[in-house]
């Protein structure tokens, strides 16, 4: 494994549906966790080169850690088809198995809307991930589906949700009653102004990002 942390090493992991089209920003050697970024929605858009996703990657990787980004499956270069959600959470499993064996650390899962929907649900009970961060969690249908976010009831692991006050897809109030039922410990940051792609606010949302980690992490 290259130990620049510049470089930029583009591959494919092994995925349920095919190969899944992936890039891992490298990591310090002595780095003490690995991280693993989802990207939005693929039928609206969304690929592991989304700006949120790329941001998110930079706060990661300020701190040393080696981050990767895959596109999920009928993405980009990434085989098979979009699977309504479901197929994405085992293509969230098969980027896990990949960074077990090829790092020995703990996992910091962060996923951006659609990803964070789907990747919680992978990240959250498997015991490889530390720490988990979702931002702009789709609270409101974005594909007239609801996702169902009960889950988070009952997982114990440090949690951080940012979303922005202006958020189409989080109105403030429902964002705030459905956070109030996930378990502790939590956190739940709102980027005042900021729309659901945090348009002119991605510097407060990766500020938010690195404050919340550096605090976590020294716990």
């Amino acid at each position: 494994m290259p130990h620049d942390t510049r470089s930029i090493r583009s591959l494919f992991l092994k995925g349920p549906a095919g190969r899944l089209e992936a890039l891992l920003n490298a990591g310090s050697p002595d780095a003490t966790h690995v991280a693993l970024v989802c990207h939005p929605h693929p039928l609206y858009g969304g690929t592991l080169h989304n700006k949120v996703v790329f941001h998110t990657m930079k706060a990661l990787h300020s701190f040393g850690f080696p981050v990767l980004r895959f596109n999920f499956r009928g993405t980009g270069l990434s085989e098979g088809e979009h699977a309504n959600g479901i197929g994405e959470i085992e293509d969230v499993r098969a980027a896990l198995d990949w960074l077990e064996h090829e790092y020995s650390v703990p996992v910091i899962f962060a996923g951006f809307s659609f990803g964070a929907a789907v990747g919680l649900r992978a990240a959250c009970p498997d015991p490889r991930v530390a720490a988990l961060i979702g931002l702009g969690l789709p609270v409101t249908p974005v594909d007239d589906r609801a996702y169902d976010f009960a889950f988070l009831e009952s997982c114990a692991k440090p949690k951080m949700f940012v979303s922005g006050t202006r958020d189409q897809f989080a109105p403030v109030a429902r964002l705030e009653s459905m956070v109030s039922t996930f378990a502790e410990p939590k956190r739940l940051v709102r980027i005042e102004a900021a729309d659901h792609f945090f348009e002119g606010r991605l510097k407060e949302m990766r500020a938010a990002i690195e404050q919340w980690l550096t605090e976590t992490l020294r716990a």
